[in-house]
């Protein structure tokens, strides 16, 4: 079971490709906050139901200071599809080996319709312009979690 992240640990640095191949990485945001969240994976209800909510929600959140990146175990492909389908604007990136996954705490052990599996932990890891996490949500709803962080962070 990887570690949950606390507020004040450094966030482990990642490069991972988007949907079009491209590399994204966390140091790219340096100086702006960055919400990253984590999710099984694309085109099934509850993750197209998250990241239209970030879509949605992209404006006021890029307002107040945030980049947002959704990070799942799907290939690139998929995830342009994904993207395409839905008309998400959030950038998509690809960690099919898991270990941006399993470095934030979003992958492991978790409970599934009452049995124990190993899979994507849904959740959201909040960064700070300095690279520090400033929030970390785990075992989070897909329904309602976007409207939740942006009254958390008072935005």
């Amino acid at each position: 079971m990887s570690e949950r992240l606390q507020p004040g640990d450094p966030a482990p640095a990642f490069t991972l490709p988007d949907a079009d191949g491209n590399e994204v990485s966390l140091a790219g945001h340096k100086g702006r906050k960055v919400i990253v969240y984590f999710y099984p994976t694309a085109m099934t209800p509850g993750c197209t139901k998250q990241a239209c909510d970030f879509t949605d929600n992209l404006d006021v959140l890029a307002t107040a200071g945030y980049d947002v990146i959704g990070v799942s175990p799907d290939k690139s492909e998929k995830l342009a599809k994904f993207r395409e389908k839905e008309h998400l604007k959030v950038t998509l990136v690809s960690d099919p080996e898991k270990e941006t996954l399993t470095a934030y705490g979003a992958y492991g052990e978790k409970k599934l319709y009452g049995k124990t599996v190993t899979g994507v932990i849904r959740s959201t890891v909040i960064v700070d312009e300095e690279g520090k996490v400033e929030h970390a949500f785990y075992n989070v709803k897909a329904t309602g979690h976007v409207a939740k962080i942006i009254k958390d962070l008072g935005i």
